[in-house]
């Protein structure tokens, strides 16, 4: 069985929730710890899927490992390696793929409110019933839609919040949260809430009802992974 290959780019936002999804379905995954000087890996015929996780630097910043994952990602989507990239990780799709990744006109940072394209496609990734869902965010930077790629997910603030290209996708907000890494967010980068801005949400506020939260969010990510991980399953039976 291949496994999931995961890149993490900083030493707190790792895959959190995912992995409990992997091992629900009995999938494997490898840890590439790209914070810690870890090589990326280039190649993409001994793994299931690709992963590419957060991380307050920006996919435009030259950083040796940044070139590194866009060739990765190009050549794995040209493949149909399926690829999911979160807050960073998307805006590295994005980039890899012809996008741009520029700034954001606000930052998004706590529990915003996000709305579902009112498309099949969008129905088929994510949990439309209502057609909006509360999701975590984390960023000051936004990425386009490359050519190819089509919108699902969109918030008030920032248009672009999540596009599918064949069986990949990238995601602007934060599905993969547990309680555990909200918290240690919320205390580790303290000093970018409270700065006044309406979508940049307080400390007290982002903890606010964290347990029901998280448990509505991972209903969330139920969804989009188990679709993300569609044909990764179909290829171990």
């Amino acid at each position: 069985m291949k496994p999931i290959r995961i890149f993490r780019h900083v030493d707190c936002e790792g895959p959190g929730y995912l992995l409990d999804v992997l091992a629900r379905h009995g999938l494997t995954y490898e840890l590439v710890r790209v914070d810690q000087g870890e090589a990326v890996p280039p190649r993409i015929d001994d793994v299931a899927g690709l992963v590419f996780m957060g991380g307050g630097m920006s996919a435009n910043d030259e950083l040796p490992w940044i070139d590194q994952e866009l060739a990765l990602i190009r050549r794995a989507i040209e493949a149909e390696v399926p690829v999911l990239g979160h807050c960073l990780g998307g805006q590295l799709m994005s980039k890899a793929l012809g996008g741009e990744v520029v700034a954001n006109p606000v930052r998004e940072i706590g529990w915003l409110e996000v709305q579902a394209a009112d498309t099949a496609l969008a129905a088929e990734w994510l949990p439309v019933r209502s057609g909006s869902f509360e999701a975590f965010h984390w960023h000051g930077e936004r990425f386009s839609i490359p050519e190819g790629g089509r919108l699902i997910l969109s918030s008030e603030h920032c248009r672009e919040q999540a596009f599918v290209i064949g069986n990949s996708l990238a995601m602007q907000c934060h599905v993969e949260m547990t309680e555990a890494l909200v918290r240690e967010w919320v205390a580790r980068f303290a000093d970018q809430l409270d700065d006044g801005a309406p979508t940049v949400q307080s400390k007290d506020l982002i903890l606010q009802g964290l347990r029901e939260r998280i448990r509505h969010l991972q209903a969330v990510a139920d969804v989009i992974y188990a679709r993300w991980l569609r044909p990764i399953l179909a290829q171990q039976r």
